[in-house]
């Protein structure tokens, strides 16, 4: 088995125990699927085209790992991959070698996938076809945790959660960075009053088949709905070659303002602004995010309960459009 460096700063480094339960509460108020997982949870992986890839195998794979998660690896998975995205297409032999070292089953459809395992994970790179991967799924029925992007146009974010309601599907999407340690710690700390607006910044690579704040930018725009909820009713973006800045105004007055930096540094962080006080946020301290979201996807599977309100998903995916919209025609869009 290949052994790999556990992502002691940017990737895992995750405690947790593996799943053994019964799926039985409500999703959006209806109920789920019935659907037992044995003490040994098998979870599948659709799109080898990602570091995630890299990261989340060595976490449920490798027992030599610190931060390895006992009794839940991923056993089978779809490589998939985008002909017209580089970024996808050419990482999918190196990724789909690294993990059948680790033990993994290497099958040609998403379907193979969802048919072996109690949970799906899918870490397609690519936008534009979790939708088309999850309607090959969906029937299965298996609790399925979507990777960002989780899509490109808010036609394809509400086709899947809608679909995954109407079937008792348990359907999850998230950034990382919601969970960053600070963030978290920033929002539990309420002695200065009720969040007044927000204030991100982050990377923003332009990539042409995520257009716009997709590609790095939708991880900054869910950082500001993890900080503002739901209710964003226009949005306007201003760009150059540089950056992106990009504000939200909120149907209660509130508003959110949005970095995005083509230049300098790649770090993210922010303010949070509340009553009484400010209070700057910073990334890359305390646990590493991406420990903190498979915490969170753990316990999803666990449940069928999604972290994240996946009505809140679709409007961070009409945010980001409505941005785009905005950097188009340099005017204010609605939501």
């Amino acid at each position: 088995m290949a052994h790999a460096v556990c992502w002691e700063t940017e990737f895992l480094q995750l405690d947790g125990v593996a799943a053994s339960f019964t799926l039985f509460p409500p999703y959006n108020g209806k109920p789920i699927r019935e659907s037992v997982m044995a003490a040994n949870l098998r979870i599948g992986m659709i799109g080898l085209d990602t570091s995630h890839v890299d990261a989340f195998t060595s976490v449920f794979n490798d027992p030599e790992c610190e931060y390895h998660i006992p009794d839940a690896p991923v056993v089978v998975a779809y490589p998939g991959g985008s002909p017209d995205f580089e970024l996808s297409i050419g990482r999918v032999e190196g990724y789909t070698e690294l993990v059948r070292e680790r033990g993994v089953e290497i099958v040609d459809t998403p379907v193979a996938v969802a048919e072996q395992v109690d949970a799906v994970i899918m870490t397609a790179v690519d936008g534009r076809v979790h939708r088309d991967l999850f309607a090959q799924i969906v029937d299965i029925g298996k609790p399925t945790y979507i990777d960002k992007p989780f899509a490109v146009s808010s036609a394809d974010a509400r086709w899947i959660v809608e679909t995954a309601e109407a079937q008792t599907v348990p359907m999850m999407s998230a950034s990382s960075l919601r969970y960053e340690p600070d963030l978290v710690a920033a929002l539990a700390e309420t002695d200065d009053g009720a969040v007044e607006g927000c204030d991100f910044f982050g990377p923003m690579e332009i990539q042409p088949t995520q257009p716009g704040l997709y590609w790095y930018g939708i991880h900054t725009v869910e950082m500001v709905y993890a900080a503002m909820g739901r209710g964003c009713v226009r949005v306007r973006a201003v760009t150059n070659a540089h950056r992106d800045t990009v504000s939200g105004e909120w149907g209660d007055g509130r508003c959110a303002v949005i970095r995005g930096s083509r230049t300098g540094n790649n770090s993210f962080g922010g303010v949070l602004h509340r009553e009484s006080g400010s209070r700057f946020v910073q990334t890359g301290i305390g646990k590493p995010k991406y420990a903190c979201l498979l915490d969170r996807v753990i316990e999803f599977f666990r449940t069928g309960q999604p972290d994240v309100d996946p009505a809140e998903t679709v409007e961070t995916i009409r945010f980001i459009e409505a941005a785009n919209e905005s950097r188009e025609t340099g005017e204010t869009v609605t939501l």
